[in-house]
C-alpha cells in the first residue's frame, strides 16, 4: 500500500471499470476505513448500504440520473447514509459533514487497495435523496448522502498527476491578499 499523502495526491476518479469482482475482505477494509472517520462528538451518525447486485446498481443509476452512469459498470457501490437517530442533538445537521468525511475515507481506502472509485452526489438534491430512499425502503431517519461507485479500473490510473496546489487560495492568519499577488 502507498503512503497516505501519496495516495491523496495520486487518486483519481474512475468512471470505467473491469468486470472483476471486488473481494469481500477489501470491501470490509473500505467499510472499516469509513467507520474510522471522525464524527461530531463521536456520534458515528452514518450507516452504509453495500450493493453488489447488477440489477440494483442499474436501478440506483436510474434513480440518480445521468451523472450516476458509472454505476452501470461498477462491481459494487456504497451508499453513505446519515442516521438522524444518532446525530448530535444540539446541531443535527453535522450528519452531513460526518457523511462527507466517511465518503472521503471510502474513496481513499479504495484507492490504497487499487480499487477505482467515483463519488456520485445525492444530498442535497432531494429528488435523488427521495429516489434512493424509496429504492432501498429506508426508514425516515436514514438519509442517503452519497454513493461511491467502486470497481477495478478499466484503464491505468496510477500515473503522475499535475500539481493542483494554488498559492492564491491560501490566506495566512486572516483574509488578506495572498503573498504572491
Amino acid at each position: 500500500m502507498m503512503d497516505a499523502i501519496e495516495n491523496m495526491m495520486r487518486r483519481r476518479s474512475t468512471r470505467s471499470f473491469t468486470d472483476r469482482r471486488i473481494e469481500d475482505e477489501k470491501l470490509r477494509t473500505i467499510l472499516e476505513a469509513a467507520m474510522a472517520s471522525p464524527s461530531c462528538v463521536n456520534s458515528r451518525d452514518w450507516s452504509f448500504i453495500v450493493v453488489t447486485e447488477r440489477e440494483l446498481l442499474e436501478k440506483m443509476a436510474d434513480a440518480n440520473g445521468r451523472p450516476a452512469e458509472p454505476l452501470r459498470g461498477a462491481a459494487a457501490a456504497i451508499v453513505v447514509c446519515g442516521d438522524l437517530s444518532r446525530s448530535f442533538r444540539p446541531a443535527k445537521d453535522y450528519w452531513i459533514v460526518d457523511a462527507s468525511i466517511a465518503t472521503e475515507n471510502i474513496i481513499l481506502a479504495a484507492s490504497a487497495l487499487g480499487i477505482g472509485s467515483v463519488w456520485l452526489g445525492t444530498w442535497p438534491q432531494m429528488e435523488r435523496v427521495y429516489a434512493q430512499s424509496k429504492l432501498f425502503a429506508l426508514p425516515e431517519d436514514i438519509v442517503p448522502h452519497s454513493i461511491v461507485a467502486l470497481g477495478y479500473p478499466a484503464e491505468d490510473i496510477t500515473g503522475e498527476r499535475s500539481d493542483r496546489f494554488e498559492e492564491n487560495r491560501v490566506h495566512w492568519n486572516g483574509w488578506q491578499t495572498p503573498m504572491n499577488e
